[in-house]
């Protein structure tokens, strides 16, 4: 992983020594070990469905976050609140009979984990049990502690996440980047050596400056994952929608679309609708006849995608 030269001096290397370098092998899931021993640069991406799954992970994506993003990408709701533990945990299900190899991380909503303790470990035990997650995510810095520990002493993994923490957006006043003013800039840093002293096994930083982003990364020896926090991070994490470009308006800046599905997902309606006007769908060989065969019907899109041949 990136290390960098800061005013705070030089960190002690992350994961293993150099020559020791350890790759996740493509047959084999990935687990909390493995992201926190790797050297290599980290990638996890957003899944909410089956399909979705199978195509992040048979890409050889290392983790595979179920967001509370799904608020606003899948119910297309103005932002995450509304987002429930039912909700999580029915799409974790579906997300782990997608997955081979990637590890799974389960949002914590909003209030899920704010009441109390006993409420908050229930909630992450029914992520990991109901959702069949690998780990946990939630957000915020100090103020948390304690129910991270709760979830920990549960034997349950947790990933840490500040700076822009959007289950505060009406604390926050909108979607703002944080770390901009040095007040801010101690908080995040404080918070992120409060995070990692108390046992989670990494933290995303979301809408950081970069040579902020850079700073705590130096200073952890758990991975970093960005998202809006530049390249100095020890991976980075986006939402598939964005990335393949399902999603509609223009897209953060942070995001990069390596592909246009609306554009081809348009084109390729319009080309159904216009088949089927036409009559050229469906075709006769595309219809059954009478026959004494008897056949075993393939329905509505079943099966596998294959793995990634190179795998990470």
């Amino acid at each position: 992983m990136e290390q960098l030269q800061h005013s705070q001096g030089q960190s002690a290397p992350k994961g293993p020594a150099p020559g020791a370098k350890q790759k996740v092998q493509p047959s084999r899931r990935v687990t909390v070990t493995d992201m926190t021993s790797s050297r290599d640069k980290l990638t996890m991406l957003t899944a909410y469905d089956y399909w979705t799954s199978q195509l992040v992970d048979a890409a050889g994506t290392d983790m595979i976050l179920v967001g509370d993003s799904l608020g606003m990408v899948i119910q297309g709701k103005e932002n995450t609140l509304e987002v429930t533990v039912d909700d999580i945990v029915y799409h974790c299900r579906a997300v782990s009979r997608g997955r081979k190899r990637a590890l799974i991380v389960g949002d914590m909503p909003y209030l899920s984990y704010h009441i109390s303790p006993a409420e908050t470990v229930r909630n992450a035990g029914r992520i990991i049990r109901e959702g069949r997650a690998d780990a946990v995510k939630l957000e915020g810095g100090s103020k948390r502690i304690p129910m991270i520990q709760t979830i920990l002493d549960a034997e349950i993994p947790v990933m840490g996440h500040v700076g822009l923490t959007p289950q505060s957006v009406n604390a926050l006043g909108g979607f703002k980047v944080q770390g901009k003013n040095d007040e801010s800039r101690k908080r995040v840093v404080e918070d992120a050596l409060a995070l990692e002293d108390t046992g989670v096994f990494a933290i995303v930083l979301e809408c950081i400056p970069y040579d902020l982003a850079a700073e705590i990364t130096e200073r952890l020896s758990i991975p970093t994952i960005g998202i809006g926090a530049g390249p100095h991070c020890d991976g980075q994490v986006l939402v598939t929608h964005d990335l393949l470009g399902m999603s509609l308006g223009k897209p953060p800046k942070f995001v990069r679309q390596f592909a246009n599905f609306t554009e081809t997902g348009i084109d390729a309606v319009t080309a159904f609708n216009d088949a089927v006007r036409d009559g050229s769908f469906p075709s006769i060989g595309e219809s059954y006849k009478a026959s004494k065969k008897r056949h075993n019907l393939r329905l509505y899109g079943g099966g596998e995608l294959p793995m990634a041949a190179s795998g990470n």
